[in-house]
């Protein structure tokens, strides 16, 4: 049922949702189902729904499912060809001053015992390349605007880590000081949101959507990153 209330959009070749936090988007490593499979079995007949891409389980927004074939490798070209913007809101550890730029650091996928798969910046890795720009400073902590070019793994998490600004929430890339403060002050999750997507469809028509700021993010915001404030200058 929570997958159903976050449908965004809706028409015969696309459906565009509001992926919750703590979903994964298909079932796999351990886990019986993910959105994909829920969707499927929810709408029965009309099961040919394919995943256009994919997001962390942690992460919450945008995610975009074809219902038709056609409709999926318009998509896949459109990614291919990077004509697909996303825009995704993080709030890192620290003041962040580096105003707008490229993250450009080339990243690699490992394995860690159990399978696990772990992104690590490397030579060896695949180029990948993120757009990042200051959203709002609130000195313990920074919300940003990322604008990933390219579809790597843990793009955004690893990039943010790499600069010194890992993300608040993250138990695999992040702080782990920071993190244990913003889960006593309420964040219980990965800050990180798809906040939206936009493409032209086959008619040159320029689809754009947006996902709101999940409750508890939005709260951690007007009342977590304030108490942090308090904290910190009571120091």
């Amino acid at each position: 049922r929570a997958i159903e209330d976050a449908v965004l959009f809706e028409d015969d070749r696309l459906l565009v949702l509001n992926k919750p936090s703590g979903i994964a988007v298909h079932g796999g490593s351990g886990l019986a189902h993910g959105v994909i499979e829920v969707l499927r079995a929810s709408r029965g007949e009309r099961a040919g729904l394919e995943l256009a891409h994919r997001l962390d389980r942690e992460t919450s927004g945008c995610l975009m499912v074809a219902k038709r074939r056609s409709a999926l490798r318009e998509l896949h070209a459109l990614f291919r060809a990077g004509q697909v913007e996303k825009n995704y809101l993080a709030l890192v550890v620290g003041d962040w001053q580096y105003g707008e730029q490229v993250i450009d650091v080339p990243l690699l996928v490992t394995n860690r015992k159990g399978g696990e798969r772990h992104v690590v910046v490397s030579a060896k890795g695949k180029e990948a390349r993120t757009q990042v720009a200051l959203s709002r400073t609130y000195g313990v902590c920074s919300l940003l605007q990322c604008a990933p070019e390219t579809g790597r793994t843990h793009q955004i998490r690893v990039h943010l880590q790499h600069t010194g600004h890992p993300i608040l929430g993250d138990d695999r890339y992040g702080d782990e000081e920071a993190n244990s403060q913003a889960r006593r002050l309420g964040l219980k999750r990965l800050f990180l949101h798809a906040q939206s997507i936009a493409f032209a469809d086959e008619s040159g028509n320029e689809l754009h959507f947006t996902a709101p700021l999940a409750d508890d993010l939005e709260h951690f915001l007007n009342v977590g990153v304030i108490e942090a404030q308090r904290e910190k200058k009571s120091r």
